[in-house]
């Protein structure tokens, strides 16, 4: 319910203020920032997670229907198709693996700052 809540005011800001990202782009950063600044935590957000992690199949449906649609698209254009999915996939999970390598670091630097030792 929190995370719909803030991704229709991040939708809101976005129409408000003009702003040329997407409602889910501006949503997540504040998310972040306020994961990062203690105001919520992980806890509080899991719960939602978990639920559209359980429900992703619901967001795939639609390719799927695409393809049982338009079978003479995917007979003669197939290999493209299976080539972009292929690829971004690697760059999504690439990007994903950078920034998660990142985080750990910023967590590490903190942690021998503050003098707490860093959980792995």
């Amino acid at each position: 319910m929190a995370l719909s809540a803030l991704w229709l005011l991040a939708d809101w800001l976005r129409g408000r203020l003009g702003l040329p990202l997407p409602a889910g782009l501006i949503g997540l950063l504040a998310l972040a920032a306020l994961l990062f600044s203690g105001a919520v935590r992980g806890g509080w957000v899991r719960r939602g997670a978990d639920w559209l992690l359980g429900e992703m199949l619901l967001f795939f449906i639609p390719a799927v229907l695409a393809v049982v649609q338009y079978p003479e698209l995917v007979r003669h254009q197939g290999w493209r198709i299976c080539a972009v999915i292929a690829l971004s996939t690697l760059a999504v999970m690439v990007v994903t693996a950078l920034v998660v390598e990142q985080v750990v670091r910023l967590e590490q630097r903190l942690a021998r700052r503050t003098g707490q030792p860093h959980h792995a």
